[in-house]
């Protein structure tokens, strides 16, 4: 009986101290911040020590990331305008007054931008989000950035919730960016509408996540200050700078802003945001039916030297 005894102690003390090595081990591995490839030297040095500064972080842990250039390549045109216009060339009776406002209008505009919305009133949530599943498995699959979906995951495995927040509609970017990024489809934050009864209205629903307004989209739908934010262009300055933590900006423009009296990458440079340069070139059997149809100026491809 006594053996017996000393046996199951023996294994037991044996159970233990596996299941404590085990856990030690992973907390240790967790602990370790691996180098994302396509990220230089200086970015990944900095990520690491994002991520140590904030391992004992209490409260809530936000990554807020732009969609359009920043997570997903935008060239030759972003995927809201390219899913648009094949829309418009097929149903050419479709809202035709807001449609001939809007191509005469900047594609980077808070007016464009919730005329999109209103192009598509009418139809159905689960429509639109369908629309931009298709187009992005046609045309986007493979452009969503691997050091971004890295880093993201990286994030959720540091317990960080992942947002996105985005200039481009709502309706049409949530379900594929869901998918793809693995991250919750009501943490995709877009130009929205009301819907009643699972119909789109043309009814805009403020804050406008452009320019300021995605700060704003920050304070009113995510409800407290990220400690990361990501974004790409001059329309995400405001959002960057609400970081209490790491600011990033991925292949910021060179040129100046109407508004701005510096370009985005001087003004990044100059306030030691973290900058991080990804390569964003079109296919050559991209249709571009934005430009070739609508005359809707191209975006810039980025190639890393």
């Amino acid at each position: 009986m006594w053996k017996i005894n000393q046996l199951s102690l023996l294994f037991m003390l044996l159970f233990i101290v596996g299941f404590l090595t085990s856990c030690i081990e992973k907390n240790s591995k967790g602990d370790e911040f691996v180098p994302i490839a396509g990220f230089s030297d200086e970015v990944n040095n900095q990520l690491n020590d994002f991520f140590k500064n904030t391992k004992n972080e209490t409260g809530r842990k936000i990554a807020v990331f732009d969609g359009d250039g920043t997570v997903l390549g935008q060239t030759p045109h972003y995927l809201a305008d390219e899913a648009m216009y094949h829309y418009a060339a097929e149903n050419p009776e479709k809202n035709k007054e807001i449609f001939n406002e809007m191509i005469s209008q900047s594609n980077v505009s808070i007016p464009y931008v919730q005329n999109r919305i209103k192009f598509i009133a009418g139809e159905t949530l689960q429509f639109y989000r369908d629309l931009g599943e298709k187009y992005f498995k046609k045309y986007y699959s493979n452009k969503i950035f691997k050091p971004m979906r890295d880093l993201i995951n990286t994030l959720k495995k540091n317990d960080f919730e992942v947002w996105i927040v985005t200039a481009s509609p709502e309706g049409m970017y949530q379900q594929f960016l869901s998918n793809a990024l693995q991250i919750p489809i009501t943490n995709i934050v877009g130009v929205k509408s009301t819907i009643r009864n699972g119909i789109i209205t043309d009814e805009i629903v403020n804050p406008v996540p452009q320019d300021h307004g995605k700060k704003e989209a920050i304070e009113t739908f995510i409800q407290d200050v990220p400690l990361f934010v990501a974004g790409n262009s001059r329309g995400d300055k405001e959002m960057i700078e609400h970081s209490k933590g790491l600011k990033m900006i991925v292949n910021p423009d060179e040129h100046i802003a109407p508004d701005q009296s510096e370009s985005i990458a001087d003004y990044a440079k100059n306030n030691n945001w973290l900058v991080a340069r990804i390569n964003d070139v079109p296919t050559a059997d991209f249709p571009a039916v934005s430009s070739k149809k609508f005359g809707i100026r191209l975006n810039k491809t980025r190639k890393v030297e």
